[in-house]
């Protein structure tokens, strides 16, 4: 079948005619195809709807002829268009001949992948590129089960794009690339950017990606984790969006990493290390097993390798269930064969029976190199809302790590701090009572954290202006509460440590 694969998938673009993508890239934003633009023409609710693979409210939306309607049915909507209509709005015959387009009976044309508009960090105009009915990717059911099938942007790429820390390098990595959205957020700030995946048809989306873009290439790789990484090749970044899925086998590459129960994501945060510069950042996504018997925060925090902080946040857990219902659904399988459906469904509680695992923990992790005689390890579980985006907040937590590493008590008396930004205090007790039960101090930003204080710390906190030492704001509060100042001196900076390390003060000198 013309234009097919002997996999099934569609034959991609030619990665190779940069002319073409460049000439397309001009087009697409000459017609406002835009995530601004797109915004514009469906409204909020149907370009919602795009985002959960519903495509009926953008098909409504796009029944006009005008170059965008017919931009958006040919790369959004997989809908074949009149080539007379898109003739004098792209270079058709340069998309026909590199692949961009296919001939699709009669008179009229198809796109051969999808093109999805996307917002950068600082409102640059990027397009993700896709299989077929795959744009939006991670357990959206897009029903997809041929093996080496590319997906475009889903809630996990999105997520890590957010939290990544983005400061200038000198060499980035993304490992497992996919459709190369990590490269392209990368590209930003990374002077040289190399992206692995084990597909090579994601390599060749991932420069599909990239030019489509107007990013610079990447050192595009083929191959498992850091296997095509050179002995004496180090990174400033690493980041991964893995294929971090535990399942009863390898079915999908994009997704199922082919290792046993959590050992793919394991081993992807245990040689990490080695590949680091130092001070520089791996940030990934993972899942992990709950197993009956073990504290779940022991084990991820074995992965961490030495010479390295890290920062391990859960955000969601789902027992075995629920867990294997969201995979089968993001495969289709609920769809199909309904014995077919069970048997599989039946192979992976065995497999989690066999291994006694309970649930699966989603988050993310974050190591950063560090010569530190002994490094901080942080395993916390925190489910609730977050803003996005996170990068400026962890590099941020690193930051404090070190300042609390190298200041004793004695240091943190006769230093000064800040209230962070948003921060608010709340007062929680019976209503007519002259004290409250207890204070807490909740931001507003970043992490959004909430934690109880005393009246000393809430105290502390609310003067913290960066103008007085610790030790002279502690001094004043024990003369309005009549305390011994020595001693109030000794009991208060583990409180103004955990302060700090939570990021509701700010070191100031």
């Amino acid at each position: 079948m013309e234009g097919v694969t002997d996999s099934g998938l569609a034959t991609l673009p030619a990665s190779d005619r940069p002319d073409v993508a460049a000439r397309l890239r001009t087009a697409l934003l000459g017609a406002s195809f835009t995530a601004d633009g797109l915004l514009e023409l469906l409204g909020a609710p149907a370009y919602a709807a795009l985002a959960r693979s519903e495509t009926v409210p953008a098909l409504r939306a796009t029944r006009g002829d005008t170059p965008l309607e017919t931009l958006v049915r040919l790369f959004l909507l997989q809908q074949p268009v009149p080539h007379a209509r898109v003739a004098d709005m792209l270079p058709v015959d340069d998309l026909l001949g590199s692949g961009w387009l296919t001939r699709a009976g009669g008179d009229e044309v198809a796109a051969t992948v999808d093109v999805r508009p996307y917002g950068g960090p600082d409102g640059e105009d990027w397009f993700i590129v896709s299989d077929l009915g795959c744009a939006v990717g991670g357990a959206g059911g897009i029903g997809q089960r041929h093996e080496g099938v590319v997906l475009g942007v889903g809630g996990a790429s999105t997520t890590l794009a957010g939290i990544t820390v983005r400061t200038p390098v000198s060499a980035a990595l993304d490992l497992g690339t996919g459709s190369g959205i990590q490269a392209l957020h990368a590209a930003q700030h990374a002077t040289r950017v190399t992206a692995i995946d084990l597909n090579p048809r994601a390599l060749h989306i991932t420069a599909l990606t990239l030019a489509l873009s107007g990013a610079p290439a990447a050192d595009l790789r083929e191959g498992s984790l850091f296997e095509p990484v050179k002995e004496e090749e180090t990174y400033d970044l690493i980041v991964s969006n893995p294929p971090f899925v535990i399942s009863p086998d390898a079915r999908l590459t994009y997704r199922d990493g082919g290792m046993s129960g959590d050992d793919l994501c394991r081993s992807l945060v245990q040689q990490a290390g080695e590949r680091l510069t130092e001070g520089g950042f791996a940030q990934f996504l993972a899942n992990w097993q709950h197993v009956a018997g073990e504290d779940w925060q022991d084990r991820v925090r074995s992965w961490v390798p030495r010479g390295c902080d890290a920062w391990i946040v859960q955000r969601e857990v789902q027992d075995v269930n629920q867990y294997a219902e969201l995979w089968l659904r993001d495969s289709g399988d609920h769809r199909g064969d309904t014995a077919e459906y069970q048997a599989r469904y039946d192979a992976w509680l065995d497999e989690f029976e066999a291994r006694k695992v309970k649930g699966v923990g989603f988050g993310w992790i974050t190591l950063r190199k560090t010569g530190a005689n002994v490094p901080s390890v942080t395993v916390e579980e925190w489910p609730h809302p977050i803003e996005q985006p996170l990068g400026e907040t962890i590099r941020a937590h690193f930051d404090r790590l070190d300042y609390l590493r190298e200041h004793d008590d004695a240091d943190l008396l006769e230093g000064h701090f800040r209230l962070a930004v948003e921060v608010v205090q709340e007062q929680v007790g019976l209503p007519g009572a002259e004290d409250p039960e207890h204070v807490v101090l909740r931001q507003h930003r970043g992490m959004r954290r909430a934690t109880k204080v005393d009246t000393v710390g809430a105290g502390f906190a609310g003067v913290c202006d960066g103008s007085l030492s610790a030790g002279r704001i502690l001094d004043a509060i024990a003369q309005l509460m009549g305390e011994d100042p020595v001693l109030l001196r000794d009991r208060t900076p583990a409180q103004i440590r955990l302060l700090v390390e939570q990021g509701f003060l700010e070191p100031t000198g």
